[in-house]
């Protein structure tokens, strides 16, 4: 294979390796660093690195509408649905973490139908979603002691709240289109929303619970540079050289790959249960898609949005 015809898939490679990896660094960070600053300072590194080399290539800064959409989606996004992923891994291992997550384009189906122009129901939604929610009570079964812990039953619950605000965002975004360039769109919504955690995270006195640990910063570095930086770039390359549906089953591995290094890594559960309950969940996901594209929307998973291709992604 020629090194053109290669790099757009090596570059889909690793959009799947590093956006596997998120869960784990995660993990990881939560373990010495405050969740709002953890993630707010990531971000907003993250936008203040990547929005003046975007300029400096040519690229436009947003439009004042545009940028009151752009900070909409980044706060469902980026705040409320990142921000609500690192809190609950505090409790939550990130395997599971990843595999909740994965049910995000139940929620998303489920939200787009309550709009007045929103896709409808069809069987195979109804069925993805049925058999995806299955799998979501074989991981959680083993657990059911667990749960009494009300530590654990909390972080639970606000992965679901993440998972309804990045299905939110993702509307919002596919509904309310920009003109703004792909890359300035997620520096603009990664700045503002940063800037929002961190100061909320200054706000609730988290400076004062900052550990300068060297795992903490190790993961805030690898989130910073392979989660929002590397890893949405790669992303945009293999979305201009790739079928889009192609590139979009990245959200098939970022699960496995989440499992399977909390398990290596962390000692985290792998067992049969897990194995079921993630087989399951990526086959609800799979049926939901199908009859998404047989209805003639072909469901976009997650948000950014673009001037002339649709397709959006989560910023891990």
């Amino acid at each position: 294979m020629k090194a053109t015809t290669l790099k757009p898939y090596l570059a889909w490679a690793s959009v799947c390796v590093f956006w596997g990896t998120t869960y784990l660094a995660i993990r990881v960070g939560v373990e010495s660093l405050p969740p709002a600053l953890f993630a707010g300072t990531r971000f907003l590194l993250a936008g203040l690195l990547f929005l003046p080399i975007l300029r400096l290539r040519g690229y436009a800064l947003p439009s004042r509408r545009d940028l009151k959409d752009l900070a909409v989606v980044g706060l469902l996004l980026l705040g409320v649905g990142n921000g609500t992923l690192v809190w609950a891994e505090q409790w939550v291992p990130s395997g599971l973490a990843a595999l909740i997550v994965a049910t995000l384009p139940f929620w998303t189906v489920a939200l787009e139908a309550l709009l007045p122009h929103g896709a409808k129901w069809s069987l195979g939604k109804v069925l993805g979603i049925v058999v995806g929610f299955g799998g979501l009570l074989l991981l959680l079964w083993p657990e059911r002691k667990g749960a009494l812990n009300p530590a654990f039953l909390k972080g639970v619950f606000i992965l679901f709240l993440a998972t309804v605000s990045w299905g939110a965002g993702s509307l919002y975004a596919q509904y309310r289109r920009v003109t703004t360039a792909p890359l300035m769109a997620a520096a603009v919504q990664m700045l503002l929303a940063g800037a929002v955690m961190t100061g909320l995270g200054l706000a609730l006195g988290e400076a004062q619970h900052w550990v300068w640990d060297w795992r903490g910063l190790a993961a805030l570095a690898y989130l910073l540079v392979f989660g929002s930086l590397l890893g949405y770039v790669a992303y945009i390359y293999a979305l201009a050289h790739l079928p889009a549906a192609f590139v979009s089953t990245y959200a098939y591995v970022n699960p496995v790959i989440a499992v399977f290094l909390g398990w290596l890594l962390l000692g985290e559960r792998l067992d049969a249960w897990m194995l079921l309950g993630t087989a399951a969940i990526l086959l609800g996901v799979l049926l939901v898609r199908v009859g998404s594209f047989a209805r003639g929307r072909p469901f976009r998973r997650a948000v950014q949005p673009q001037a002339t291709k649709p397709e959006v992604t989560e910023i891990r």
